[in-house]
């Protein structure tokens, strides 16, 4: 009976381990597959997470009101100081529930402007507004900060301090009137106008005077430089505010940074047009900010077009407040050391980056996307996703990774950065520069799981050049007509 039925048996154990088979291939396919739709999921939450961050930013609401300068004594002949008529037109709207104080067609010279809660500053189309060559005009000395580090100092020229509902609107210039004979020259470049013998910003009792202050825990309000010291002031800095809108104005001619918002929490940057090409001319700093919005705007920079902060060594630290939800859309990008940037101010972290739909091209713009810090800055970056960016051209890298970073004399120190977690998707490059991808980690922290999908660089001299990073992840990426794989 055993024998009779042997070829049964067999044909049965032939017929139930090709079904074992088939199940694992098709188990092995399933969890491939699942990878996949998991990878894709991944990019997908990241972007609906992006449009929760911009559909919960508080944009700020106006009255009807309208309090015009020239009603409060202000003339517009270039030549006048309207400080004092453009100080109480503001004042005047805020006390009384807040509106829009106008500034209609013409050339308007002023000292720096301080913003009240509920105030919509608007500069009609035709209109430019001069700031005040004076640096006396910039005094007393008010709560701001230099490269990452508060102190007390000249005013910035549009400043609000711990205000709520503010607004600079309009189709009108804002002129910072810097030059190689106002403002930049303190920067020491001699390129910006400074001569030998005249104080500048890395004298003893300016830049290294104030870092030992930081370094030793000196208290902010202790920190003062005033008259007799040379830091360029930033031209927009909301510090501590709630509920920021800046949109369609232009900005030229910045002594330094031009919008940094600091501390500030739904902040709206629209339509909004920097051309200026001084020392540290970035177009906007957001630091220790969340819920951030910047689209629809050009930048035309003399540093990074977006430089997301967040405080400098033992200052960052102190603070200790991240930069996070930040989305940057539909933007163009010429002139700058950077497209989109972290760091180099940066002990604070910086996570939940979103940059898409934006344009860099310049012979002048060194990187699209770049992070830098070193092991003095220290910082956590982690979480920034890219899509749909077009690059022209660029003169050093595509992306550009960098733990190295030094400008000062030392950088090197005890808080070893952590960056982690960076995709680029969707990424078409024409000239990529020196390098596609350029990464230098450290050996006690690689820089870990990078991702780039459907990334596209057409020419670029040297494809990768990494160091002390994870193997990179990448799907559908070519490179000098080369498809780059995982090995």
């Amino acid at each position: 009976m055993y024998l009779k039925n042997k070829g049964v048996f067999e044909i049965l154990f032939l017929f139930l381990l090709g079904t074992l088979v088939f199940s694992c291939k098709n188990n092995t396919n399933d969890k491939a597959e699942t990878s996949q739709n998991l990878e894709l999921s991944q990019s997908e939450k990241a972007w609906q997470n992006a449009d929760e961050i911009i559909k919960n930013i508080t944009v700020p609401q106006f009255k009807d009101t309208v309090f015009n300068v020239k009603d409060f004594g202000a003339v517009a002949d270039g030549e006048t100081d309207n400080s004092k008529a453009f100080a109480d037109a503001i004042k005047a709207c805020s006390e009384s529930g807040g509106g829009k104080v106008l500034v209609p067609e013409g050339k308007y010279l002023t000292g720096p402007i301080h913003l009240k809660s509920n105030v919509n500053f608007h500069i009609d189309e035709n209109t430019e507004i001069l700031f005040s060559k004076d640096k006396k005009a910039y005094l007393p000395v008010v709560h701001t900060s230099y490269e990452g580090m508060e102190f007390m100092s000249y005013s910035p020229m549009i400043y609000a301090y711990k205000q709520e509902n503010i607004a600079v609107t309009g189709k009108g210039v804002f002129n910072g009137q810097a030059d190689n004979e106002n403002w930049w020259p303190w920067s020491g470049a001699e390129r910006y106008g400074h001569k030998e013998g005249e104080p500048h910003q890395r004298d003893e009792h300016n830049l290294p005077r104030l870092s030992k202050m930081v370094e030793d825990g000196v208290a902010v309000e202790e920190r003062i430089f005033g008259e007799g010291h040379q830091f360029r002031v930033p031209f927009f800095e909301p510090f501590e505010c709630e509920n920021v809108l800046i949109k369609d104005v232009k900005f030229i001619k910045a002594p330094f940074w031009v919008m940094h918002p600091t501390k500030s929490n739904n902040v709206t940057v629209d339509g909004v047009m920097v051309e200026s090409h001084g020392p540290n001319n970035d177009g906007c700093n957001p630091e220790y900010s969340k819920n951030v919005h910047i689209k629809n705007c050009l930048f035309d920079t003399g540093d990074d077009c977006i430089a997301i902060k967040s405080g400098r060594d033992n200052d960052g630290r102190r603070v200790g407040i991240s930069s996070e939800n930040i989305v940057v859309e539909d933007c163009v990008m010429k002139d700058g050391h950077g497209g989109v940037v972290m760091g180099s101010e940066i002990s604070g972290g910086v996570r939940n980056v979103y940059v898409r739909n934006c344009e860099m091209n310049s012979p002048n713009l060194d990187r699209a996307i770049r992070i830098k810090t070193n092991t003095r800055r220290g910082g956590t970056i982690e979480d920034i996703y890219v899509k749909n960016l077009k690059v022209g051209q660029v003169k050093e890298a595509v992306l550009k990774i960098n733990t190295h970073y030094a400008i000062y004399d030392n950088q090197e120190g005890e808080h070893m950065p952590v960056i982690r977690n960076i995709f680029l998707e969707n990424v078409d490059v024409e000239n990529g520069g020196e390098y596609g991808i350029l990464i230098r980690g450290r050996e006690e922290s690689p820089v870990t799981g990078v991702h780039l999908t459907n990334v596209t660089i057409k020419a670029t001299e040297t494809p990768l050049s990494i160091e002390n990073a994870d193997p990179i992840n990448f799907t559908n990426t070519t490179i000098n007509g080369k498809k780059i794989t995982n090995e």
